[in-house]
């Protein structure tokens, strides 16, 4: 009774914030009451495994969040006749197999899509098709994307303008000079250390830039950052940008990210739940580079949107080429590198978004194939105990 009465008082509490959508309008997110770890926990890799899994399921509730609001029609994701049937393959000198990866990597949900079709669906840890999973740095190719978008609305006129042009609080700091292009490839050169689990790193100040949940903290910080090399010269990966990235999408568009991205692709491609991403504050800007929170069917969907070039209803909201653009492999400072428009660049002109602890969103075109994967690995990076783009580049092969 005490439980039952708890959970209404949450949903009575919930419901009357203005704004907020149920994820599941039939009933509570039946993950809701779980108990979960903090956000330094996350990021220093000390969770216990269920604790873990919970957080990764509830981020919602360690900041403040906006609602991505779904569309009334969901994009319809048939099963196929044809089923992925289990295959071998060689990583790091030894043989696995699909059993072998979902288990040793701590696979929390697996989607493959073939030609439109679903052909394997596989939840774990507890979760179904309901569950709401973080993204990670997963979603830094989706806020990529928006700036496509907003090319193609006009409210950015080119890669080739200058960030100032659209963010005049960054003039005379180290982003001054640098364009939008070089922004989106993280060719800055302004100084960055994204080591995730280094407490005195730049990307542990902006955590507690965004544990603060002060307006504007982050973009603070991204404005006071020195220049380690000219603009164009050198790619360094810096979760930052892509902060800095949203503030774009936002002051070119007027729009919240959250609000642009539910109008543009969420709502109109046929995203069949509310996902939530993370604020920099109450009411704030969105995190641009983690903390939206989906269901996985729906992460497939924008890997789907990827893949048909970003056509809805028959009419692209990208400009012309610009999934192409986005997933060339760039030369920067005369090495060509691996990272598009914030997507990691694989073999066979395979491409993925990519989040620390095994998040992925992988697009093979050629093989008119999208795969969309949960993890939950016990470290931010070096834990994947099978190969990932080795089991990518097999599942692929094997469903030729």
């Amino acid at each position: 009774m005490k439980l039952a009465m708890k959970r209404a008082m949450r949903l009575a509490a919930i419901l009357a914030v203005p704004g907020v959508v149920m994820a599941e309008s039939s009933h509570i997110y039946r993950h809701a009451e779980e108990p979960i770890g903090t956000i330094r926990q996350v990021y220093d890799g000390q969770l216990f495994p269920d604790l873990q899994v919970n957080t990764f399921r509830n981020i919602d509730r360690l900041f403040a969040t906006r609602t991505v609001k779904a569309g009334s029609s969901p994009l319809p994701l048939p099963e196929s006749d044809r089923r992925l049937q289990n295959f071998r393959f060689q990583s790091r000198g030894s043989t696995y197999d699909l059993y072998d990866f979902m288990a040793l990597n701590r696979v929390a949900g697996l989607l493959v899509i073939k030609e439109g079709e679903v052909v394997f669906e596989q939840y774990a840890l507890g979760n179904d098709e309901h569950t709401r999973w973080m993204s990670m740095s997963v979603v830094k190719s989706i806020t990529a994307t928006l700036v496509g978008v907003a090319i193609q609305d006009g409210y950015i006129a080119s890669v080739d303008d200058p960030l100032t042009r659209y963010l005049p609080q960054f003039a005379g700091s180290a982003y001054d000079g640098v364009s939008v292009r070089q922004l989106l490839q993280m060719a800055s050169g302004v100084a960055w250390n994204e080591t995730y689990t280094d407490p005195v790193s730049d990307r542990r100040a902006m955590l507690e830039a965004q544990i603060s949940q002060q307006p504007g903290a982050i973009l603070e910080l991204m404005a006071g950052l020195e220049r380690a090399a000219p603009p164009g010269s050198r790619w360094n990966y810096s979760t930052g940008e892509t902060s800095v990235v949203g503030a774009l999408v936002n002051a070119a568009t007027g729009e919240s990210v959250a609000d642009y991205l539910s109008r543009k692709i969420w709502g109109p491609f046929g995203m069949e739940s509310d996902a939530s991403w993370w604020l920099d504050a109450p009411g704030g800007q969105e995190i641009g580079g983690s903390g939206l929170s989906a269901t996985l069917r729906d992460y497939a969907r924008f890997g789907l949107f990827m893949l048909h070039n970003g056509e809805i209803d028959g009419e692209s909201i990208l400009p012309p080429g610009w999934v192409q653009e986005a997933t060339a492999w760039p030369t920067i400072g005369g090495e060509l590198v691996d990272y598009g428009y914030m997507w990691w660049l694989l073999d066979e002109g395979a491409y993925a978004a990519i989040g620390i602890f095994g998040q992925f969103i992988y697009v093979h075109p050629d093989d008119n194939l999208v795969v969309a994967m949960w993890s939950a690995q016990p470290k931010p990076v070096g834990k994947d105990a099978v190969d990932e783009y080795l089991f990518l580049n097999a599942l692929a092969a094997a469903l030729r």
